[in-house]
């Protein structure tokens, strides 16, 4: 599972520009004051392939196909991205919920860090994962920092846009209660796994939560993830994640490559990770 302890210590800078999606348009003052992320430059030419991206990314997300083309207009004028190094906090713990975020692509970590610098990971989020609604909702400071695994890109969605898609689209309200029932359950597995579980189960679930459908949409059976960043998801030093994999394998339940990982029999991953 991915609930465990680390002492490992934060870089906290990321790099790259804003990318709006359509034309130019001031920062609010929110967006001028938050630390979620930093004032970029105005769009310039090599800039528009991020736009691109993000454009294609936010039509292809699974909330969008209930919105009218109006409503989804608005979320496209509204929207930012911004890419971050490995290693760089992309949200600082006790900021300002005022967006909703999503990883257009990369690997990032939801955590906390106490004042000794020893950090608690709650969640991974891999690429297309919407994630964060539950700060945005209740308008309060996140209880959590978000920090980059590998290098990525980070879509912004302002709350007012968010609370007024809450407000106007039925369908994007239904998504998002599946959405939150499916984190609720995600954290009551985790807890439970922390209680009764292993290196090995840990490692376990930390694989089989990166394949939940509704959280995770986008994950393929094979993983771009190294054992590294395994272990900062689990909290792990590298070698006893290293270890956890391969017993992982010897059992026939994943395949270890260099920088990746292939999942062999999700479902008995699953039933492994709860100790099934």
């Amino acid at each position: 599972m991915l609930f465990s302890i680390a002492t490992t210590q934060r870089s906290a800078t990321g790099h790259a520009g804003l990318h709006r999606l359509r034309g130019k348009r001031p920062l609010t003052a929110g967006e001028r004051g938050n630390n979620e992320w930093k004032e970029g430059n105005n769009v310039t030419d090599h800039q528009l392939p991020a736009q691109n991206v993000l454009t294609e990314f936010l039509r292809t997300s699974p909330w969008r196909s209930g919105l009218t083309e109006s409503q989804f207009d608005r979320v496209c004028h509204e929207a930012v991205s911004r890419e971050f190094s490995a290693g760089a906090t992309i949200c600082l713990r006790e900021s300002p919920s005022e967006h909703w975020l999503a990883v257009v692509n990369g690997l990032v970590k939801v955590d906390t860090v106490s004042t000794d610098g020893r950090a608690t990971t709650f969640a991974g989020v891999p690429g297309g994962s919407w994630f964060g609604e539950g700060a945005v909702l209740k308008g309060e400071p996140r209880p959590y920092a978000v920090v980059a695994i590998r290098d990525s890109t980070v879509a912004f969605v302002p709350r007012a846009t968010f609370m007024w898609l809450l407000e106007n689209s039925h369908s994007f309200s239904r998504w998002l209660i599946d959405q939150l029932n499916a984190r609720l359950g995600y954290y009551v597995a985790m807890v439970e796994g922390l209680r009764l579980g292993d290196v090995n189960t840990r490692v376990a679930y930390c694989l089989a939560e990166l394949f939940n459908p509704q959280l995770y949409p986008n994950t393929k059976a094979r993983i771009d993830i190294s054992q590294e960043e395994i272990g900062r998801l689990t909290g792990m030093a590298r070698q006893t994640a290293y270890r956890a994999l391969h017993e992982l394998e010897k059992v026939g339940l994943i395949q270890v490559e260099y920088g990746s990982i292939e999942i062999l029999d999700l479902d008995r991953l699953k039933r492994y990770a709860l100790g099934a």
